[in-house]
């Protein structure tokens, strides 16, 4: 997933999901897409509640729709946010990521005018990760 287009490809649906966000609280529209090892493109927008704690992330919506469409493996994850700044998963999701994804996957972010990229692995995001493979049995 290192090849530019590709990358390119993923923040473009991950754009396309941010503009369905619904964020009237925040005005911090975020998607996410996630590519599956079939080449298959899962998307996920933020969905604000006036009762704050009980919204959902971009990333969260994203990996539902995976599990949704028959899905269990993250190979990349594209998240693009509202601001200037490059939108990085919040640290539940890096946890929510990690639980589909394998160490060496590729997590790729951005702004909101994809003028500036961060693109890293999942242990370089979230290093020495707690997943299934620490359960018994697994």
């Amino acid at each position: 997933m290192s090849d530019a287009a590709a990358l390119d490809t993923l923040f473009e649906a991950a754009r396309a999901a941010r503009e369905k966000a619904y964020a009237p609280y925040s005005k911090y529209k975020v998607g996410a897409a996630i590519l599956a090892p079939d080449g298959r493109v899962f998307v996920g927008c933020n969905v604000e509640n006036a009762a704050y704690p009980v919204g959902t992330c971009a990333e969260a919506g994203a990996i539902a729709a995976m599990i949704q469409g028959g899905g269990a493996r993250i190979t990349a994850i594209a998240v693009i946010g509202s601001g200037p700044d490059i939108c990085t998963p919040c640290g539940g999701c890096r946890q929510r990521i990690r639980e589909f994804a394998a160490a060496d996957a590729v997590i790729a972010m951005t702004n909101a005018d994809m003028g500036a990229k961060l693109v890293c692995t999942m242990d370089e995001i979230l290093p020495h990760a707690f997943g299934p493979d620490h359960l018994p049995g697994a």
